[in-house]
Formats: C-alpha cells, structure tokens, sequence
C-alpha cells in the first residue's frame, strides 16, 4: 500500500447508524476514531460518506420505508440523523460525500474526488457491512481500487450477517486485504503488522454450521 495513494473511507457512521440495532457499533466508532487520527498523522485523506432521503421521498430507491405521511424513515434530510457521529465528525479539510443509494460510488462525486487526490488505495470501514460497505468495496474494485478492508470497523444488525458479508468480499475481490484497526494502524505507523490476504479464489468457503470458525482464519497469525 503506498500511502501516497491511499485515503480513508468511512461508510455511513451517522447518528442514524449510531442509534440503530448495529452489533458493536459502540467499538466500530472508537475503532473508526482510532484510525482517523492515525490517518491524520500520516497526512491521508479522510472522506467520509453520508446516507441521504429527501424528506419529500424524491428520488427514494424502490419500497424505501416510509411512515404515514410519505416521510423517509430512515436518514431523513430534515433531521440531524443524517450527520455524522459527533465523536468522529469531519474536519475542515475532510471530504463528505452525500449518497442516495447503498453505494458510495453511484450517481456521487466519490469517484472524482478519488481520482483528483490520486488515490489508488482505499482503508474502508463503516455501516452497514451487508449492505452500504459491500456495495461500496464492490464498486470500488469495479474500478480498479484496491480495497483494506478494517473488519472490526464495520458492522451490521447481526454478527452472522457481518460475518458472511465480509467472508463473501474475501473470496471473490482477489487484490481484497483484511486487517483489524490494531493492524492497519501499526502498517500506517511503519510497525509490524499483520494481514490477511487472498491466495486463491473462493478460498475461505462457509456453511451455516462453520461460519464462525471460517470467519475466525481471518484474524490467523
């Protein structure tokens, strides 16, 4: 990873997703505070992506939830929900993108910015893994980003979901890295490190009845 080319992408940690039924959300927004400020240090570009639903439900995505007056339910543009985590909230030089649909690349200037920094390399964490990190990461791989994906910085309503989501990122984007926050930080700070790297596709296959344990060779020395 050159870090030179590289940027921090963090998925969706607004106070919607701070006050929903994500497991762990609790740690993936201290992890996520631990990595800013070690992205910070090393001078890399910190962006962040935002979930928006016009409160008048123009442009909602099909069957969007909506409550008896025709109002988004979730990540309503009138309400401070759609901001992010006070915690971990933008500094003047970081980059918001605002995004309409799961990924952050669709129909939003995130490709653009990432071009104009020159960035080749994404650290990628957030909300929600089956759904806003995995369209995002594909995406990304789709134009040629090569993803680290921090999986205890991501999280999702159940562990099961979290976990297959990411196994399921693993087997088939090849160039995909994993690491923990721990991990990519000691990387970021010219540390011993360790991480886990693909050698073959569909190389960590799963069952209901294995999950756990398959999951658990990610975090293998």
């Amino acid at each position: 990873m050159d870090l030179e080319k590289t940027a921090l992408l963090l998925i969706d940690l607004q106070k919607e997703s701070g006050t929903s039924d994500v497991v762990g959300m609790s740690e993936v927004v201290q992890n996520a505070k631990t990595l800013i400020d070690a992205c910070r240090q090393q001078g890399l570009p910190v962006i962040y992506t935002r979930h928006i639903s016009r409160a008048d439900a123009i442009g909602l995505a099909n069957k969007e939830p909506v409550n008896k007056q025709g109002e988004p339910i979730y990540y309503n543009n009138q309400t401070n929900t759609i901001e992010i985590i006070d915690e971990i909230k933008p500094q003047a030089n970081d980059i918001v993108i605002d995004k309409y649909r799961y990924s952050g690349f669709y129909e939003s200037s995130l490709d653009l910015m990432l071009k104009s920094l020159g960035v080749k390399h994404l650290i990628v964490g957030g909300v929600l893994t089956d759904c806003c990190v995995l369209a995002t990461v594909l995406d990304a791989y789709y134009r040629d980003y090569q993803v680290n994906l921090v999986k205890d910085m991501c999280g999702t309503t159940t562990l099961g979901a979290h976990m297959a989501s990411i196994l399921m990122m693993v087997n088939w984007i090849y160039d995909l890295k994993v690491y923990d926050t721990e991990q990519i930080v000691s990387q970021l700070n010219g540390e011993e490190f360790r991480v886990w790297e693909s050698s073959s596709p569909d190389q960590l296959q799963f069952s209901p009845d294995n999950l756990k344990t398959v999951f658990s060779r990610l975090s293998d020395k």
